[in-house]
């Protein structure tokens, strides 16, 4: 692959180390309305939206995220900070997770953590997941970048005008199986949780 390809990747995967995600210090410590809580989230997340008009939030998102419990209710119409901390969690959960199965991941942190009096609260548990996050981001583009230089090294042997095509399709090929497989980890360690929490025997490997 050339090396405007080279550049264009590395100055994708700057700009994504680099998009400003929700600091645990910018979460409001007071109680919002909902028009408050979409209007956040649209100032925060705003940069990482796809296409311009994708909504990062709606009223009819939260209304379906309490309804299928996995967002406790509002007291007296107005959200905590704890649950716009569980909302930050869910947003970025359903780009490849079922809500069943992020209701099933957010279950035992809201039943035995959303108070904030309890002995670990929700603002703690997003910082440490905040910070473990960040210390990622960088060991995460330099193996996609490793998959890239990879990539550029496959079907030498074609011709040069399907070369670059073949290329990039192995390296498209090459995230999605790493997509794919840590979908599986997940999904797998739902169901055996799930199953053991259900007092049932998990199938042997």
């Amino acid at each position: 692959m050339n090396q405007n390809h080279t550049k264009l990747l590395s100055e994708i995967l700057r700009n994504i180390a680099n998009t400003p995600h929700i600091r645990p210090g910018e979460v409001p410590d007071i109680n919002l309305y909902m028009d408050q809580v979409t209007t956040f989230m649209d100032d925060h997340l705003g940069d990482t939206r796809r296409h311009q008009d994708d909504k990062i939030l709606t009223k009819t998102m939260i209304n379906n995220y309490t309804k299928k419990k996995l967002l406790p209710h509002p007291t007296k119409k107005r959200y905590t900070k704890e649950h716009l901390l569980l909302l930050i969690f869910i947003y970025y959960f359903k780009d490849f997770l079922p809500l069943t199965d992020i209701r099933t991941i957010l279950e035992p942190i809201t039943e035995r953590f959303f108070d904030p009096k309890d002995s670990i609260s929700i603002d703690e548990i997003y910082a440490e997941a905040y910070e473990l996050s960040e210390e990622w981001i960088s060991n995460i583009c330099h193996d996609i970048m490793e998959s890239w230089h990879t990539a550029s090294n496959s079907f030498e042997d074609c011709a040069d005008e399907d070369r670059e095509t073949l290329q990039f399709f192995s390296f498209i090929c090459m995230l999605s199986i790493d997509i794919y497989l840590k979908k599986q980890v997940i999904e797998q360690m739902i169901d055996r949780l799930t199953e053991n929490d259900a007092g049932e025997t998990p199938p042997k490997s």
